[in-house]
């Protein structure tokens, strides 16, 4: 079940979620929408490898904007700080950004119970697009969890994305990789 506008502002109230800053002319009727960070970041290598940490380099966008070219894999991140302690927080595009031609996460987009920080969202493009900070980028969708959760996210060992600092997170799954299989 996918949590409305009231019910959504009555968990803030409780402080099962957290949206900061929050504006309400930013709330649908059952999601709330974010906004693209100046902070963004690429890959150096042109092949990635899964069992590495490959680096990244680090930019901000400027006030008057930056183009998005196709081909290429950006990460950035949301202005919006967020927690979720009971309910499962979903990231998804918007339709207007959709019909720029931009794709927000490709397979990433569930977030899971316990996740607190700014959100990393893989950006891609099928044409060239001008693209400005602060602009509404997607939206956060909040579903009811059926049963208690036993491992919220800030609890597993194999945490990896927390983002207290607005800088965009690259891959981390090499972290996961059992060096004995290699």
């Amino acid at each position: 079940m996918i949590l409305s506008d009231k019910k959504i502002i009555a968990e803030m109230k409780r402080g099962n979620i957290v949206i900061k800053p929050f504006d309400i002319k930013n709330m649908g009727g059952n999601s709330y929408d974010v906004h693209l960070s100046k902070y963004f970041s690429q890959y150096v290598d042109k092949t990635l490898d899964a069992k590495k940490h490959n680096k990244v380099k680090h930019f901000e966008i400027p006030e008057i904007g930056f183009v998005l070219k196709p081909g290429q894999l950006y990460l950035c991140t949301t202005v919006e700080y967020t927690e979720t302690h009971k309910h499962v927080p979903f990231l998804e595009g918007k339709s207007s950004t959709g019909r720029l031609g931009i794709d927000i996460h490709a397979t990433a987009g569930k977030g899971d119970v316990g996740y607190c920080g700014y959100w990393t969202m893989e950006i891609s493009t099928s044409k060239p697009v001008r693209i400005y900070p602060g602009m509404q980028i997607a939206q956060l969708i909040y579903y009811a969890v059926d049963g208690k959760v036993e491992r919220i996210y800030t609890k597993k060992k194999n945490s990896k994305y927390f983002n207290e600092d607005q800088l965009p997170r690259e891959y981390m799954g090499w972290k996961n990789f059992d060096k004995k299989n290699f």
